[in-house]
């Protein structure tokens, strides 16, 4: 008999989904990506007429004891348009023997946790072991879950937020306990960390604003045409990506400081996952500015799905549904 299928919503994948366990996932799945154990199509959208948005897709196989495929669909909207999160849409899990479906999750939660946990993870190994200061550039969803991530893998005691709107950073600073800046200098000047979470398509953060030993974590942009940095920042860096064959196709960043011959392909340290396996060295001075590139892969939707999967199964969570 076919097992139901299991419909997990928001509230139970963020119960399921601690910070501390959603990094230790991360850490798995970018392994995984590393040592090619794994199936990865580049991300694909669909453009709707008249600015309405687009659909992407997500595709995607994890092998080893993961052993899960899936497909998370979801809605990339102008903030003018947008009613909920920005990244609205479903995530798909698959039984990779048989291909059978074994859940459907909230995607926009999934989008979240994920991306902020990897974050933190990609800091854990990059930064500073003495960092402390935390920049956040933006003001959205994911500038929430970054600073509740990223405190898992630093006690980081000065907390500095920017975002276009400065009303929007005052609030996020009162609510989380940090400061709001007026300007982007003011608020990485010095900083350990810093993390960009916007929609911009054009630079908001200079390499000349960057400090010696800085680690930074570019976030917001996930298309060719898009960039959140400016090519000093990248040129001047240590450059590790989450995964080399998306870089090469959608990392805004990179691709323009390539394009304008400021950096080769060999400018790529290596991927995250590399990392973590000790096939890459990762930092290599304390004065070192380091830059992880996170685009986001389908192996860490789908390890994230899986193991919400079998702790809502194992604590008679989630909602079957018959098909």
């Amino acid at each position: 008999m076919t097992t139901p299928l299991l419909v997990i919503d928001a509230a139970t994948i963020r119960a399921l989904a601690t910070p501390d366990r959603l990094i230790r996932w991360m850490r798995e799945a970018m392994i995984a990506v590393s040592a090619r154990d794994v199936e990865l199509p580049l991300r694909r959208g669909m453009p709707l007429p008249d600015g309405g948005g687009a659909i992407g897709m997500m595709p995607g196989f994890v092998g080893g004891e993961v052993m899960s495929a899936g497909v998370k669909l979801v809605s990339l909207v102008p903030p003018e348009r947008r009613k909920g999160s920005s990244h609205l849409g479903l995530m798909l899990l698959y039984d990779a023997d048989g291909l059978v479906p074994q859940a459907i999750l909230c995607g926009a939660t999934v989008t979240a946790l994920r991306t902020a946990a990897a974050t933190a993870m990609a800091t854990d190994v990059l930064a500073r072991r003495s960092a402390r200061s935390l920049a956040i550039l933006g003001t959205g969803e994911q500038a929430v879950a970054h600073i509740t991530a990223l405190r898992h893998v630093r006690p980081f005691d000065d907390l500095r937020i920017w975002g276009r709107r400065y009303a929007a950073a005052e609030l996020l600073a009162e609510t989380l306990g940090g400061r709001a800046c007026a300007t982007v200098e003011q608020a990485v000047a010095g900083t350990d960390v810093v993390c960009t979470v916007t929609s911009a398509q054009e630079p908001i953060l200079a390499g000349a604003h960057i400090a010696e030993g800085t680690h930074v974590n570019l976030v917001g942009s996930s298309v060719a045409d898009a960039r959140e940095v400016d090519d000093d920042l990248v040129a001047q860096s240590r450059y590790f990506v989450d995964y080399r064959p998306s870089t090469m196709d959608q990392a805004g960043e990179f691709l323009h400081a390539l394009t304008a011959g400021r950096v080769s392909e060999e400018h790529i340290a290596g991927e995250i996952g590399g990392v973590l396996s000790g096939v890459v060295p990762g930092r290599q001075s304390a004065e070192e500015i380091t830059v992880y590139n996170s685009l986001g892969v389908a192996a860490q939707d789908i390890v994230t799905a899986r193991h919400v999967y079998a702790l809502a199964m194992e604590q008679g969570l989630g909602t079957p549904v018959a098909f």
